[in-house]
């Protein structure tokens, strides 16, 4: 039976984490705010949690130091590590990406000669759907992901915003957005390695996505966070009422994909 990866992010605390993974999450990450204070027996501790409780952990370390996210790596030892730098897709940024791009792809080669078992999951930026140039940004989009698919495990499309800083600075990720789904469904037609779907996933909109896009995961962050008073978003906190939520309605869609499947088979060839 088909299965689509649930990811949920931005998870810190041992407690959460068995909470997430009794509820069916199957990748369940933690972030590293900086380099500065990326040692933190909590996080080391969640990891552990995650993989005892079957899931699998993954880690995003929010700085570029190589040294100080090979020691991070060497600490936590995560099941993979996620690089989400903002890769603009933006015609009128390609000279900047193109510099980036080396030192992002010698910082991959490097975890995976130091790690050889240790997954990579590399983000891909796409900006929400309406804005211009969609056929220039697809395309380089495209482009960036034949690139790091060599040396990459998973793919993670991500909402970039156009025209300002994103919410982390350098980074993409937790706007709780939905990007161009246009865009991320030729994404995930064309790539060889798993895509994992991000972006404003809820449990309102993941049926859609799964059923839709049929990407090999969906991931939720800003939409299974716990809130305020003032209705904004707790980061570092889930809601697992929420994530339940998802939970069922991403395996709902798992069972609608697969009805559609059985129904589509000829006759003769139908399973029993």
């Amino acid at each position: 039976m088909r299965r689509t990866i649930i990811q949920i992010y931005e998870v810190q605390k041992p407690k959460e984490a068995k909470a997430l993974a009794d509820l069916g999450v199957d990748h369940i990450g933690s972030v590293l705010p900086s380099s500065e204070q990326w040692k933190n027996a909590t996080i080391r501790k969640t990891s552990q949690v995650i993989r005892q409780a079957g899931a699998k952990s993954g880690l995003i370390p929010l700085f570029k130091d190589p040294v100080k996210i090979f020691q991070a790596i060497n600490y936590y030892q995560p099941d993979f590590v996620h690089f989400c730098e903002a890769l603009s897709p933006f015609p009128g940024n390609r000279a900047t990406v193109v510099r980036e791009y080396d030192a992002l792809l010698s910082l991959q080669l490097d975890v995976k000669d130091r790690f050889p078992e240790i997954e990579i999951m590399r983000s891909l930026s796409i900006p929400q759907a309406g804005m211009g140039q969609m056929d220039d940004i697809q395309k380089n989009i495209l482009h960036f992901a034949e690139l790091f698919a060599p040396f990459s495990d998973y793919f993670l499309i991500d909402t970039m915003l156009g025209g300002g800083e994103q919410p982390v600075s350098g980074y993409v990720g937790i706007t709780g957005r939905v990007c161009d789904w246009k865009i991320a469904g030729a994404v995930i037609n064309w790539s060889p390695i798993p895509v994992i779907l991000a972006g404003g996933i809820s449990d309102i909109n993941v049926f859609e996505a799964v059923t839709t896009l049929k990407p090999a995961g969906i991931d939720s962050c800003t939409q299974t966070n716990a809130v305020d008073k003032s209705g904004q978003s707790v980061r570092f906190k889930k809601d697992m009422k929420k994530v339940k939520r998802l939970v069922e309605e991403t395996r709902r869609a798992d069972q609608f994909i697969e009805g559609e499947d059985f129904a589509a088979e000829p006759i003769h060839t139908k399973r029993i």
